[in-house]
């Protein structure tokens, strides 16, 4: 499949930044807490309280910017990534507000069973509306939407944001949103980094307590490693279909190369951007 050797190509491109996303992230962290842990008796160490978390942000922007910039292709349109990092917090801060609205709605989804139990008839309600069956229903559905639904959406929105800033190709983003390879993409994606890990410490910790602090770390270790990996293989492959265009009367996919785009298509873009 061209697309799959597409991405694998990309990643070996932006092979540095991908080694960045692995190891720069856990220093990141790492940095964060110790920023927890500062001290603040002096004047310099409040500033420095200050200063800090601002500075953690702006690495991990132009972290996540740079990579998203790596594995794309550079069409001639592509603002600063200085900029485009920047622009990435409007798109975080939406994620955040989706995730506190889904957050609300966990709290309120035994009340909202229990509801719609109540509406159903006597039979209804002891055979298949249940209060077990709805309460089940819903959380999957919460977390769908959690998992796949909104990452899904922001995720190209934020790798576009990253290259073009506020100009982005709404025409091309819809037709992403349309693909189903992307949606297949996400759903194996947030399967394996969120509902894989869970079971990894779902069990009983048994042994020794230093068989049971190995077991923690290589629990954690695999979980951030899912994590990482399906974060990275994700941009790789929203960077490869948002540089593809599908022709559906033989079936062929050209790829979007910037400057060599037909006339039609980037007047659509160009469109889109206004």
């Amino acid at each position: 499949m061209r697309e799959i050797r597409e991405m694998l190509d990309r990643l070996g491109r932006a092979w540095g930044w991908i080694a960045g996303q692995f190891g720069g992230v856990l220093l990141w962290v790492a940095l964060a807490l110790a920023w927890t842990r500062l001290p603040d008796k002096h004047g310099w160490q409040v500033a420095l309280t200050i200063v800090a978390p601002l500075l953690l942000i702006l690495c991990m922007l132009e972290l996540q910017a740079g990579t998203m910039r790596a594995l794309a292709n550079d069409d001639g349109r592509r603002v600063k990534m200085v900029w485009g990092a920047l622009i990435l917090l409007v798109w975080i801060a939406v994620f955040w507000a989706a995730w506190a609205v889904l957050d609300w709605c966990d709290g309120w989804i035994p009340q909202w069973a229990g509801y719609l139990n109540s509406r159903f008839s006597a039979h209804a309600r002891a055979q298949f509306f249940t209060y077990a069956h709805l309460l089940q229903w819903m959380t999957i559905a919460e977390w769908i939407a959690r998992w796949i639904i909104v990452p899904g959406k922001l995720i190209v929105c934020a790798v576009a944001a990253a290259q073009w800033g506020w100009r982005l190709p709404w025409m091309r983003l819809i037709r992403m949103l349309l693909n189903w390879r992307w949606w297949l993409a996400v759903v194996l994606a947030s399967l394996l980094a969120v509902a894989l890990p869970e079971h990894f410490f779902a069990g009983l910790p048994t042994g020794t307590v230093s068989h049971q602090v190995w077991a923690v770390m290589f629990k954690l270790a695999g979980a951030y490693v899912l994590g990482m990996g399906c974060w990275v293989l994700l941009l790789a492959w929203c960077a490869v279909l948002l540089g593809w265009r599908a022709v559906p009367l033989d079936g062929v996919e050209t790829p979007l190369v910037g400057r060599d785009l037909p006339r039609g298509e980037a007047g659509g873009d160009a469109g889109g951007q206004a």
